[in-house]
């Protein structure tokens, strides 16, 4: 049976409202189910030890280029921590463009997506944990469909070369620079000011126990990540543009103290910027006015890519509004800021705005916009779910079938940073 929606009672509405007939229909991907819907029976379910070209991928409607057309072909790098199983904000701010930006690239374009835990140890905590968060997002990115035959997909700490690399960066590195990074003087901040009495202005030279020099130098090991693949562009949202530029500063510090200014002589590309769309900023279901978070105690304020249709449903009907008005109307982050971030996930499925789908559906209900961003959610999260529990099985097949792409991603790393490393060492005399 072949459905257009996985929906609930709105299907009629959405049918008509996004109808093909619709110059401004919202775009939807059809999903194909079994009669007898199990993962038994889904499109998903694989012999053991499934070949790498024989991975379960969606077929998606032509996405938009995320670069310029150029001659020459492009290295791509990004990473994302191993936090667990990803939540609606990280999926529609980041890793739905990653596999979009895989489907869109050029043939002779290399992708690198990185699981950077050593990163996470910034954060020193429980080991059993970490081993499980590491687990569950390279489940997860496999689960929003990047392809291991198209994308090198890896641990950072199974590639030695990036902390060695981030060694040889830190001694060209500024420290001034790294004094100045957002992040570090946030923290700085937050520090200062609670050891601080109220009358006195913050000491910025405080010394203190919670003071990390991890979080101070990280910025070093971010650059040494993009580097050591030689990336030529970068997928980062607004929040991370400092720590691009920084990346940059690197490449133009190593080359000058080494005397590598000749073009014919200089390692390093200057990685160059992919703006993430961070239109579709999700933020909390229980207070919109802050960010989707893991952290948030509330199991009610965030969806995750692995919920079921029916905790979605719930989650979303549950969401905080407002009593302004009885219907959506017009976008409002400021004074409806539950009813804007309805719109913006709601758009963020559709391929449009929050201001675009307001203006669609200015005149239905609150409770119509609930159940309409409840189906698209569930529509757009259906596979992703399916793939999220297949490669999650706990058997014996299922964990020699990751296991054989995690060693594919990780020679892959291994032999871009050793042909990396190599020119650096022979450039600086360690080889």
């Amino acid at each position: 049976m072949s459905l257009m929606f996985k929906l609930g009672r709105s299907a009629p509405r959405l049918a008509h409202r996004f109808s093909p007939g619709n110059s401004r229909a919202l775009s939807t991907t059809p999903i194909h189910h079994d009669e007898s819907s199990s993962i038994k029976n889904s499109p998903f379910q694989r012999p053991p030890l499934l070949p790498i070209a024989n991975l379960p991928t969606k077929k998606s409607p032509k996405k938009k280029s995320f670069t310029k057309n150029e001659s020459q072909p492009k290295v791509i790098f990004s990473g994302i921590q191993p936090t667990g199983v990803p939540h609606l904000g990280n999926y529609l701010g980041a890793l739905k463009q990653w596999k979009d930006m895989q489907d869109s690239s050029h043939h002779s374009d290399t992708l690198f997506f990185s699981i950077v835990d050593l990163h996470a140890l910034t954060i020193p905590g429980n080991a059993d944990k970490l081993r499980r968060d590491r687990r569950e997002m390279l489940t997860s990115l496999l689960a929003i469909g990047l392809n291991p035959e198209r994308s090198t997909i890896f641990y950072q700490s199974s590639v030695p070369q990036h902390a060695e690399l981030q060694w040889i960066l830190s001694c060209t590195a500024s420290t001034g620079y790294l004094s100045r990074m957002t992040q570090w003087k946030s923290k700085l901040s937050t520090l200062t000011t609670q050891s601080s009495p109220p009358s006195q202005q913050p000491d910025p030279t405080i010394s203190s126990p919670a003071l990390k020099h991890g979080l101070f130098s990280y910025p070093i090991l971010q650059a040494a990540d993009i580097l050591l693949h030689r990336a030529t562009h970068v997928p980062v949202g607004s929040d991370q543009k400092q720590h691009l530029e920084f990346a940059r500063e690197c490449v133009t510090n190593f080359h000058s103290s080494w005397s590598l200014t000749a073009p014919h002589s200089r390692i390093f590309p200057s990685p160059r910027t992919i703006s993430l769309d961070t239109s579709s900023r999700v933020m909390s279901l229980q207070d919109p006015t802050k960010k989707m978070s893991k952290s948030d105690p509330n199991p009610k304020s965030k969806i995750f890519i692995n919920d079921d249709e029916a905790t979605i449903r719930k989650k979303i009907n549950a969401a905080l509004t407002d009593s302004v008005s009885t219907t959506v109307g017009r976008i409002d982050p400021v004074n409806r800021p539950g009813v804007a971030n309805l719109l913006e996930i709601l758009g963020g499925f559709s391929g449009k705005t929050g201001q675009e789908v307001a203006d669609e559906i200015s005149g239905d209900s609150l409770a119509q916009l609930k159940m309409l961003t409840a189906d698209a959610v569930i529509a757009g999260l259906a596979e992703v779910r399916d793939r999220f529990i297949l490669f999650g099985e706990d058997t014996e097949a299922n964990r020699k079938r990751v296991k054989e792409i995690e060693d594919v991603g990780t020679n892959n790393a291994l032999m871009s940073a050793m042909k990396t490393m190599k020119m650096v060492k022979e450039a600086i005399g360690l080889s």
